[in-house]
């Protein structure tokens, strides 16, 4: 089963911008850009921990795990 990232969803919700999240997980906009659009192979438990703080949400919140 795929993940799929759903940060624009809670991004919308939190009314926050890619741009302001990443200069409050102090990370660049490229790689949350790659993170946003599902092309990440990968993500530091550090770095979800920081989004989840700045968002004020879960990892679950974030990860969904999809049917093929």
């Amino acid at each position: 089963m795929p993940i799929t990232v759903t940060l624009d969803e809670m991004l919308h919700q939190r009314r926050m911008t890619l741009t302001e999240l990443a200069e409050r997980v102090d990370i660049t906009l490229a790689n949350l850009s790659i993170l946003k659009t599902g092309k990440a192979r990968a993500i530091r438990f550090s770095t979800l921990e920081a989004i989840c703080q700045a968002l004020e949400c879960q990892p679950g919140d974030l990860l969904e795990s999809t049917p093929d």
